[in-house]
């Protein structure tokens, strides 16, 4: 018996739709193909995947000739994206899993008809992707990291270890469609303290020294990262360049705290990412994208590096080590 079952999206999202459910039409004898877009590299975001996997693999997903992941990176080059999610398009792929915003966006774009799942990233309601959290209404369900809520406290923590900072620079990547929520969250901050605030805006990763050089002439004391995918590729880099000053480094994963940063503080994206494969797993066996509520994070963590601060002669206070949920020696 032949059902139609038919979507309807709001018009600031895009036209109805009909949707096909269940392993997505794909032939029996055909693997079920799982897109992968995201704005990291293959080096920063590995683990990521890896928890993605291990998430699929206990719902009964196990990565084999039945079940095969189709992988981009745009190695933080979000020019990259489009030409990456198209290539995906073309293998016609069951569902895609993209992350952060910038790859959801991609993906939606070309490949309209097909289900899509932020694993990690911001407002998919702002972003015009979603028509609400409870009902999405569209083609894009999944996980957001509302990273704007959360970075409006790394200035907060950055006080707590170093009270002294009055001069405090943020690197800004003005290619990340979050950098609105993000300034929002930071200029509340700011504006709650004491502190002069130094923006230094980044759209290539060839400009990351000359944009810490910058805060240097202007007496930053300390440096925030605003999330970015460029910055988390060239994290490294940032951190060194910002230990040469003697900055203390606030960043928003804790990837950047391996690096030699300071602290960080974020949604736990590896329980995100493992998140996610429930969200494949309901598509695959027939759910509707935009019946499957956008899930915001329940668990965030926080994460120091000891080395770094005797390096630099802070100490945590009490009130930061009570609530560590990992350090680094």
């Amino acid at each position: 018996m032949n059902i139609r079952r038919k979507l309807i999206v709001a018009a600031t999202v895009w036209p109805a739709i009909t949707w096909v459910g269940t392993a997505i039409a794909q032939s029996k004898q055909a693997p079920i193909l799982i897109g992968w877009l995201n704005t990291d590299s293959r080096e920063s975001g590995g683990h990521n995947l890896v928890a993605f996997k291990e998430g699929l693999a206990a719902l009964g997903w196990k990565e084999s000739p039945q079940v095969v992941i189709e992988e981009r990176w745009a190695d933080g080059r979000y020019a990259q994206l489009q030409t990456l999610a198209e290539e995906l398009a073309a293998k016609k792929p069951a569902v895609i899993v993209a992350g952060p915003l910038q790859a959801v966006a991609a993906a939606a774009k070309a490949a309209p008809k097909t289900p899509i799942v932020q694993a990690t990233g911001g407002d998919l309601i702002v972003a015009g992707l979603a028509v609400s959290l409870a009902r999405p209404g569209g083609m894009v369900t999944g996980l957001t990291n509302i990273s704007g809520n959360v970075s409006e406290k790394y200035l907060e923590l950055l006080l707590e270890v170093s009270p002294k900072s009055r001069r405090v620079g943020f690197l800004v990547d003005p290619g990340n469609l979050n950098l609105p929520l993000l300034m929002d969250a930071a200029r509340r901050s700011i504006a709650n303290r004491s502190v002069e605030a130094r923006f230094s805006e980044v759209t290539r990763p060839e400009e990351i020294e000359s944009a810490i050089s910058r805060l240097a002439t202007q007496g930053a004391q300390a440096l925030i990262v605003l999330s970015s995918a460029m910055f988390r590729v060239e994290r490294r880099r940032i951190v060194k360049l910002a230990l040469a000053q003697r900055w203390p480094v606030i960043a928003g994963t804790s990837e950047f705290v391996e690096a030699g940063a300071l602290l960080s503080y974020s949604a736990d994206v590896l329980m995100n990412y493992r998140r996610a494969a429930y969200y494949v797993d309901r598509v695959l066996k027939g759910a509707k994208p935009g019946d499957l509520p956008i899930e915001q994070p329940t668990k965030f963590e926080m994460v120091v590096n000891m080395k770094t601060a005797k390096a630099l002669g802070i100490k945590f206070p009490n009130s930061i080590l009570l609530r560590v949920d990992k350090v680094i020696e």
